[in-house]
């Protein structure tokens, strides 16, 4: 039976035949309907459970039109977890006490293609002498639209787990209002104070910062407002203790559709140096690094967290100084990989390798030949505290402050090829001219280039970008050496 067929008699089974005239007038305005929406249109005879549906249907059920329709190829179609939600809408569209409305939403897995489709669907009982006669429905695949909340969703999520173990305070405000809609879980260690009780308006934020750096934090804001990216330093003073804060902040219009500047946000990072000891905890397991992490904050450390060698050491050249906890008892090659890394590419951190018990002799030396500044085997909990406990205070002992052309060093490491390529260029005494004739680019893009190294390497002029990175040991092009060791270029594309 072919698509007109069906609704032939999908029509004569709810209302009876009419003039041919005005059924074909109907179909043609119920196909052109049906074809602008994509519904599909159903007919379900309640006392003989006689199916049929149109073509659209058939498709939602993944098979092909004409097939012979019957309620057991309905309901097996139907998602499980589905199935008794649908049986109690179907119940009650044809109770008598009721209006006969049927309206919901669930899953189908197509039948010959696996595809599973979410499918609205609407349709009326029709009642005879208080019995159910007939039932015409029309249903709609909301896959596409379900599938795009769900990956909006699944972003959110991203977006909230990332700020949540952010150790930057990141923040959406709207500037006409003057609220603060949003800041992560930073805010609280950063201005020392929970969320939850701080104000939501920026004028209360401002009160925070240092009053001379005030105006040029309202002058930053005030740009952001107008469209522009910007980057700024300033102190706050803790509403809690008064302990002052320094701050750097990269702030940005947020666009609507329309391109109006509704929202405003920042990334804050905060750049005090602490006075009390950092831990770095490298374990694969969660719930032994929340274990290990309680443990080094009783002992009076800050502990931060990472799931794996890869993370720790992708941001391991620009941590704050401290010592690195390995837990090696779950993923020995790689944790012995930090170790090695930390010393091959000469990072200040010394490290502190946790193994299991039944280990020997030879899985110590292993451990001490990659770099591993103490080794400790743990028993069991009793134990492992105050060995623990004399290796960190051992090591942070150790720990000298990095030197500004070791920082350095680890920021032009981390510099865009073509951002090192500028930074050379300005070492041999290029001028913005000359050095974009030379890279193939302008001089305004040199520029551009020349203000994002500034702004990477924290130098205030042209003169200190020079010594900065002299003393990092860039040599100008054509010396062939340099008096320092050579500053290693990451593998990765120019970003």
């Amino acid at each position: 039976m072919d698509e007109v067929s069906h609704d032939t008699s999908i029509r004569n089974a709810v209302f009876g035949r009419e003039p041919e005239t005005a059924w074909r007038r109907g179909e043609a305005r119920l196909r052109a309907a049906t074809e602008l929406v994509g519904i599909g249109i159903y007919a379900w005879d309640p006392g003989t459970g006689a199916l049929e549906w149109d073509a659209r249907l058939c498709a939602m059920w993944g098979i092909p039109p004409g097939t012979a329709i019957d309620e057991e190829l309905f309901e097996a179609g139907i998602h499980p977890d589905d199935r008794e939600r649908v049986r109690a809408a179907i119940a009650a569209c044809v109770d008598p006490s009721g209006d006969g409305r049927y309206r919901i939403e669930y899953r189908v897995i197509g039948r010959d293609d696996g595809i599973v489709r979410h499918i609205a669907t609407s349709g009326r009982t029709t009642f005879a002498h208080g019995h159910p006669i007939a039932f015409l429905g029309a249903a709609i695949d909301m896959t596409e639209q379900r599938d795009a909340e769900a990956a909006i969703r699944a972003s959110e999520a991203q977006f909230s787990s990332f700020a949540a173990h952010s150790s930057n305070l990141l923040w959406i405000a709207d500037p006409r209002t003057g609220d603060i809609l949003y800041r992560s879980a930073a805010f609280d260690r950063i201005w020392g104070i929970p969320r939850d009780g701080a104000s939501p308006s920026i004028a209360c934020w401002l009160d925070d910062v240092h009053p001379d750096d005030r105006v040029q934090v309202e002058h930053a804001l005030a740009s952001v407002m107008a469209g522009d990216v910007t980057q700024y330093a300033y102190r706050i003073v803790r509403p809690g203790d008064g302990a002052v804060r320094r701050l750097r902040d990269t702030s940005f219009p947020i666009p609507d559709a329309q391109g109006a500047i509704t929202r405003i946000g920042g990334i804050a990072e905060d750049l005090t140096q602490e006075d009390s000891g950092q831990v770095y905890i490298v374990s694969p397991r969660a719930t032994e690094a929340r274990r290990l992490a309680a443990l080094v904050r009783a002992m009076g450390y800050r502990a931060r967290l990472f799931e794996n060698a890869t993370a720790f050491l992708d941001i391991a050249a620009v941590l704050a100084p401290g010592c690195v906890l390995v837990d090696l008892r779950h993923a020995k090659p790689e944790g012995l990989s930090v170790a090695r890394e930390l010393k091959a590419r000469s990072i200040a951190l010394p490290s502190i390798v946790l193994d299991g018990a039944g280990t020997n002799l030879m899985s110590a030396v292993a451990a001490m030949k990659a770099g591993a500044t103490d080794y400790i085997v743990a028993q069991d909990d009793a134990a492992l505290h105050p060995g623990l406990s004399n290796a960190i205070a051992d090591c942070l002992a150790a720990v000298r402050p990095v030197s500004r052309d070791e920082t350095a060093s680890a920021r032009i490491a981390r510099l865009t090829p073509r951002e090192r390529e500028v930074l050379l260029g300005l070492v041999g005494g290029n001028t913005n001219k000359l050095l974009g004739k030379k890279l193939g680019i302008s001089p305004r893009t040199v520029e551009l280039h020349r203000a994002q190294v500034m702004n990477r390497l924290d130098a205030g002029n042209l003169a200190e970008l020079i010594q900065i990175a002299l003393a990092a040991g860039v040599a100008p092009p054509g010396e062939g050496h340099a008096t320092r060791r050579p500053v290693p270029t990451p593998p990765g594309p120019d970003t």
